[in-house]
């Protein structure tokens, strides 16, 4: 007696296998459309960080050109742009001179910048200054952190980063990666007028060599 072969045909199989592929690609795309369409309108740079919100750090830092110490309590009642640098980091040479205007532009505005240097050599970092220039001294000081201390209190994961205290003593804004002076301007300009300024990521940031 002839048993009948009741399995798929080949062609029939690859048919069948080929239609669930591509069921399972349409139901993936859905769902990544479904995630990407409830983020609509909002900033693709936007990078949250848990200080937002919060009271800024306000531990004493010495300064790193001569005498004297400054905490960001002293600068209460002003915007303050604290931005964390190295003479070891190359994006911090990048967005050095964006930085310098803005100090120098928006230092009538209300506006005090403090750079605070991380984990590096205090001569290398004067070496720095003297080689790309220095903000102000009204409105630009240069600090130091010792045992990164600030530089934890922050949550700072390698440099440059750069946070944004208002009037209150309030960290409401953070950039990650280097500044450019229309960022800078921009977030200044929102914190001035009393808005709400966006968070942004526009790069990676150079942890401290060793790390």
């Amino acid at each position: 007696m002839n048993v009948r072969d009741t399995r798929p045909a080949p062609r029939i199989r690859s048919w069948r296998l080929v239609r669930w592929i591509a069921i399972a690609v349409v139901v993936i795309a859905v769902g990544v459309g479904a995630v990407f369409g409830s983020r609509l309108g909002e900033d693709p740079t936007l990078v949250d960080s848990p200080l937002i919100g919060k009271p800024a750090p306000t531990m004493t830092m010495p300064n790193l050109e001569g005498e004297g110490e400054l905490s960001l309590a002293d600068l209460r009642g002003q915007v303050v742009v604290v931005n964390f640098w190295a003479s070891w980091c190359v994006a911090c040479r990048e967005e050095h001179a964006a930085l310098v205007s803005a100090a120098n532009n928006y230092r009538e505005a209300g506006a005090a910048f403090v750079g605070v240097n991380y984990q590096d050599q205090r001569g290398s970092a004067i070496a720095f200054l003297d080689e790309m220039g220095r903000g102000d001294s009204s409105a630009y000081r240069y600090v130091t952190d010792p045992g990164s201390r600030i530089a934890l209190d922050f949550g700072v994961f390698g440099v440059p980063e750069t946070f944004f205290v208002d009037r209150t003593g309030t960290v409401v804004a953070k950039i990650t990666g280097p500044v450019t002076y229309p960022l800078l301007s921009g977030t200044l300009d929102a914190i001035l007028a009393g808005r709400t300024p966006r968070s942004h990521t526009e790069g990676t940031v150079q942890p401290a060599p060793g790390q």
